[in-house]
């Protein structure tokens, strides 16, 4: 008899059948842990990927400037006097020298030959000095003579294509007249001139003969019916000054000017009325016996740059204060070496500059940034230097005579670690300030790129977001997870979690067009609301427990709860009806006037409180789905066990559920932080766009996601603008990572802690 048990009608696992299944159950395995195993290493392959890609965007903004030597030449030999002046047109093609002769050459940058060559009408006085005009790309100069007279006179340059080839073509006009104005009725040499204009071709001229006077006149241009020019000369009387002048400017429109004397002193005058010109600031630059060695007013036409015979170069600027008058201010300072600075050049369409010390040394510095971007040393000295329009571009002759023509590779100097982050005194400011202004109104302002503005922003909207969001998302999640009836859950958790399927631009059309609107006008309401909800929901439920037990047991049990929704449908109800009425009663029928004129806060109506109640309502699911599982997935031998020895379910819930659920409540609240801080269509509809750094409830913000959606469709590829935002992105990229990884890290220490409940 055989002692083995039939397996006729069971289990065989030896039967080729059931060989081939189980072959083809780990085949099955064997795929999906590689085909998991792929798609996980490819997330963190994308992942890593993305990173770089924002880096590599984001590389080009921190380079330093670059320079390409192409061109060296003999140059001074085809001149006739002295060289003053020298500059190139858009295209560094051709370039321009002015010489003490009055002489004007253009030549081909390329290799210096001779393209034109005017004399100027400077009549027997000949030229004494020299100065170039606000508007660098206008091309207007003036040339003050020995008898006190001047010439305006403006280098043009027409560019047309014969035969598809560019063809430059080079003149000198005389926008004010060929005749010589008089700037010095006295008929003084003129050893220093300055020169501001605008685009309407007015101009203002200052001059300092050679017994120290100061003269002044102002040209203005205007057109008659005929379509006939007019220009009338305004003549105005400068006081002396108390030192020799060794150097002049004119800012901007020809408000103000600039004089630093041979006693240490800088010197601001008011030329904004011809008829009544006097000293608006005066300020002690001489300090430890260094002298004023150069000037020059920066792009713009703002501020000036003075260099010193100690080898450093500072940069003023007027500012006004709170009573409207200006004063000169003493922003920041650049060093090029010891030896006394020669010639400072600015950039045409920047706020950079070049600067250049009688050792040879040549620097190129960015104002904003505080940026020194490129040291040279030039054996030979340096007599002039010019940069191109474009930046692109510089010329230098040396002390022999030669030219060198050098390729500039200097892309975006106006971003350093200070701009992005630090305080910057930007022109026509106060003081220094977190500024984002991506645009600037005309030439004369840069943009301020500060992150600064938008980092805050972003963590004030997540602020906001979180505390409205943390408290229902949690608590909710520990009552539904801990007490709820299951039926009752069964309904609860599905219908809290569907939310987050709602599309964050409905929610924040709806933010921004009626919930905006509807909180302003009743803002009393609110406070209400906040004070009335909990005091409302604990009334409530001592009047239930009040209630006779017939009369509770009505109540099916676990659904007791449900009873509180028409309790916090009345107690909104009321707080928004009575909020009319108290503002009418208490504030003067307008709660934000009140809020503005009594205690100076400034209201926004895209403000904060918007944005806590629409991304907190998006942000909720997220977290209270997270918590719930991880309050639900409580062993529940740990709860059971608790109660068995004696502990209360408050207790239990606090002493076992709650540390055995940190690890996951904390990811939950983590993961909800991450959402609302790369959350950006709530934060781009529902508030004012606004980069200002202020905790004000009532006032908005700009966030970094926000700020990236806007303004990266308008941002030209490949330009600072472009790059900024790429950095603010790989910024955002890197707060997200950093806080999933610094939750993941929580989260494994809490989950080791607790293991052993």
């Amino acid at each position: 008899m055989n002692s083995m048990p039939s397996l006729e009608h069971g289990f065989d696992p030896d039967s080729p059948a059931v060989q081939r299944r189980l072959r083809w159950r780990l085949l099955k395995d064997h795929i999906l842990r590689h085909l998991i195993s792929f798609g996980g290493i490819s997330v963190i392959i994308a992942i890593v990927l993305i990173f770089f890609y924002l880096a590599w965007e984001v590389y080009p903004l921190f380079r330093p400037a670059e320079i390409d030597p192409q061109e060296n030449y003999p140059f001074v030999n085809e001149l006739k006097g002295a060289p003053r002046f020298l500059a190139t047109e858009e295209q560094a093609e051709v370039g321009t020298v002015v010489t003490d002769a009055g002489e004007v050459l253009f030549f081909h940058v390329a290799d210096g030959k001779p393209v034109k060559q005017v004399e100027l009408p400077l009549g027997e006085g000949g030229m004494t000095s020299f100065a170039e005009g606000r508007l660098l790309e206008s091309g207007l100069m003036v040339a003050g003579t020995g008898k006190g007279e001047a010439l305006l006179f403006k280098r043009h340059f027409e560019v047309t294509y014969p035969g598809d080839k560019r063809l430059i073509t080079p003149s000198v006009t005389y926008p004010y007249g060929e005749e010589l104005h008089v700037l010095d009725p006295e008929g003084h040499p003129l050893r220093l001139i300055a020169l501001a204009n605008d685009e309407d071709n007015n101009a203002t001229l200052v001059g300092v003969t050679d017994d120290d006077r100061l003269v002044f006149t102002r040209f203005a241009v205007e057109e008659n019916l005929m379509g006939e020019r007019e220009v009338e000369q305004v003549e105005g009387s400068m006081p002396r000054p108390d030192h020799a002048p060794v150097g002049i400017a004119v800012s901007g429109l020809g408000e103000w000017l600039f004089v630093a004397d041979d006693a240490g002193w800088l010197t601001m005058y008011d030329l904004r009325d011809p008829d009544d010109i006097k000293v608006a600031d005066r300020k002690e630059v001489g300090r430890n016996g260094r002298e004023v060695t150069a000037m020059r007013m920066l792009m713009g036409g703002i501020s000036v740059l003075i260099g010193y015979s100690d080898g450093s170069v500072e940069q003023w600027f007027p500012v006004r204060d709170d009573n409207n008058r200006y004063h000169l201010a003493h922003v920041r300072d650049f060093r090029l070496g010891d030896s006394p600075v020669r010639l400072i050049e600015p950039e045409r369409q920047r706020k950079g500059f070049a600067a250049a010390d009688e050792a040879g040394n040549l620097g190129i510095f960015y104002t904003t940034s505080e940026r020194r971007l490129l040291d040279r040393r030039m054996p030979e000295g340096i007599r002039l230097m010019a940069i191109s329009p474009r930046s692109d571009h510089m010329l230098l002759l040396d002390q022999k005579g030669r030219m060198d023509v050098w390729a500039v590779h200097n892309e975006h100097p106006e971003v350093s670690w200070k701009a992005l982050w630090g305080k910057v005194w930007y022109e026509g400011y106060q003081k220094p300030e977190f500024i984002w202004q991506s645009s600037a109104a005309n030439q004369d302002f840069e943009p301020k790129l500060s992150l600064t503005p938008l980092a805050f922003g972003t963590f004030k909207a997540a602020f906001y977001a979180m505390i409205v969001a943390m408290p229902l998302a949690i608590l909710g999640a520990i009552y539904t997870g801990y007490f709820m009836a299951p039926q009752m859950r069964r309904l609860i958790k599905p219908t809290i979690e569907i939310m987050e399927a709602l599309p964050t631009v409905i929610l924040g059309f709806l933010a921004g067009l009626w919930l905006a609107p509807f909180l302003e006008l009743h803002l009393p309401g609110v406070v209400v609301l906040m004070l009335m909800m909990p005091v409302g929901i604990l009334v409530a439920s001592y009047l239930w427990s009040r209630l006779p037990m017939s009369v509770r047991a009505l109540v099916p049990e676990g659904w007791v709860p449900a009873l509180l929704i028409p309790v916090v449908a009345f107690i909104a109800w009321l707080s928004f009806a009575v909020s009319l009425p108290i503002e009418e009663a208490f504030f003067d029928g307008n709660f934000v006037h009140w809020l503005t004129d009594s205690l100076g806060v400034d209201f926004d109506q895209r403000n904060s409180i918007v944005i806590g109640f629409a991304m907190g309502f998006a942000v909720i699911p997220t977290i209270f789905s997270i918590t719930e599982d991880a309050i639900f997935g409580v062993p529940k031998h740990l709860t059971t066990g608790s109660l068995a020895l004696g502990a209360t379910p408050w207790q239990t819930l606090v002493r076992v559920v709650l540390p055995s659920a940190s690890p996951g409540i904390f990811s939950g609240t983590m993961i909800g932080l991450g959402r609302a801080v790369g959350e950006t269509m709530i934060v781009l509809m529902a508030t004012g766009n606004t980069p200002v750094m202020d905790m004000n409830i009532f006032e908005g913000m700009r966030t970094l996601s926000a700020n990236i959606a806007v303004e990266m469709p308008e941002a030209e590829v490949a330009s600072t603008h472009f790059r900024v935002l790429f950095l603010a992105a790989l910024v955002l990229f890197l707060a997200t990572f950093l806080f999933n990884t610094g939750a993941e890290l929580v989260r494994q220490r809490l989950r080791n802690k607790y293991a052993r409940l």
